[in-house]
């Protein structure tokens, strides 16, 4: 019997295992070549130890036992003050995500790799989504050459590399655009409270969000959102009654021994100290005072249209902007205004397919060239921290200029 002629659910039961099986195949192998042999993804690492020891010996995974735990078995010994210290610093609800690993009676090694395949799977998924999410119909060529970037492209490897937990911010951000999309209101609610699992990623998206919600009257959109908040916090308090003060405190003492400040910083207090902080300062209200500007629009959009979407893309460029610490993981919530701006690319010029795929050559080598060139140790350049929202930044607006979107 030819595949083509099976019943639809059986050929997706088919996919499933076939899917499943190439995941537990990348996994042996991560496992076996790369885990075994140099542990890491410390971005991972602290969460993961932290849920740990809470779900299997009911520690504090804010508490100085824990923190101690986890630098001690990433540096063999305390974090120095001028250090990373690799605190939990995640809001508690991360560690219910985290459960069924805590509770797999494996080495890291094993862990690590189940992890970095998931986020292999996630990123792919997402951009994936992002696709369907603008109705982008590419050639099979170029489709393969865009999940290839997915997991090639700096910002997204470099977040997979670290285990970091952005990948999921990006799907569950796509996935919520794509349910508001598709009329699925309570769900898109939904996915978009899950991203608060690293609330700087969207701490700005969100309030855009609820604000058209409401122009809208999307009421099972804020009801979704709300009771999913609701609920994580209210299962986090019956847990551990005092994450919420924990977690504040270790988010207002991250700033104290990270080096790195937002782009803005890195423009004012890195390559021009001499404008300092007032400097700064300013150009953070100018950020914000352009992009409040922009949400005047999200009144009269009564659809996930193109327009939303850019103000939506504004928004998150600015949020990278203006937080006193970012992170380069953080940009691959950026592939929506990206992509937006790639379909005008490819839809507009008769080369435009070549052109896009021309644009992920350049950008995967210029990025990495860029990282490798001034590489500080294990640590990136500043200047690593400017290209991408400074660049889509300008091309956004230079696309409202010459509009490109129109209101829906």
């Amino acid at each position: 019997m030819r595949v083509n002629n099976l019943p639809a659910p059986v050929k997706r039961v088919l996919l499933g295992v076939v899917m499943l099986l190439l995941a537990w195949l990348q996994t042996w192998a991560v496992q076996r070549y790369w885990t075994t042999t140099s542990p890491g993804a410390n971005d991972f690492y602290p969460r993961w130890k932290g849920a740990a020891l809470f779900w299997q010996e009911g520690i504090d995974p804010y508490s100085a036992e824990a923190t101690a735990a986890i630098q001690t078995d990433i540096r063999g010994r305390l974090s120095r003050p001028d250090e990373d210290q690799l605190l939990f610093v995640y809001p508690f609800y991360v560690t219910f995500m985290l459960l069924p690993l805590a509770w797999l009676p494996l080495s890291y090694s094993w862990i690590q790799a189940i992890w970095l395949t998931m986020l292999v799977v996630v990123m792919i998924t997402a951009v994936f989504l992002t696709l369907r999410l603008l109705n982008w119909q590419q050639p099979l060529w170029l489709l393969a050459l865009t999940l290839l970037w997915a997991a090639l492209f700096y910002h997204n490897a470099r977040t997979i590399i670290l285990g970091q937990f952005a990948a999921f911010v990006f799907l569950w951000l796509v996935a919520a655009l794509l349910a508001l999309r598709r009329g699925r209101d309570g769900w898109a609610g939904f996915w978009l409270a899950l991203t608060t699992i690293k609330p700087q990623m969207t701490i700005l998206v969100i309030p855009a969000l609820l604000l058209w919600a409401l122009g809208g009257r999307r009421w099972r959109f804020i009801v979704g959102f709300g009771l999913t908040m609701i609920t994580l916090f209210g299962l986090s308090f019956l847990f551990l009654p005092s994450w919420l003060t924990s977690f504040l405190n270790q988010v207002f003492s991250y700033p104290d021994y990270t080096f790195t400040g937002s782009p803005l910083w890195v423009i004012t207090g890195y390559y021009l100290p001499q404008l300092g902080q007032p400097v700064e300062r300013l150009l953070s209200v100018l950020a914000v005072g352009f992009m409040l500007w922009e949400w005047r629009r999200l009144w009269r959009e009564t659809a996930v249209s193109d327009q939303l979407l850019v103000t939506l893309g504004i928004t998150i460029i600015v949020t990278n902007l203006i937080l006193v610490r970012t992170a380069t993981t953080n940009y691959i919530i950026m592939t929506i205004p990206l992509f937006l701006l790639l379909r005008e690319l490819a839809t507009r010029r008769r080369w435009g397919n070549v052109g896009v795929a021309l644009f992920y050559g350049l950008s995967i080598a210029g990025m990495w060239v860029l990282f490798i060139a001034t590489l500080q140790g294990n640590v990136e350049h500043p200047i690593i921290y400017l290209p991408w929202p400074f660049g889509l930044l300008l091309v956004l607006i230079w696309g409202q200029y010459k509009k490109w979107w129109t209101a829906a």
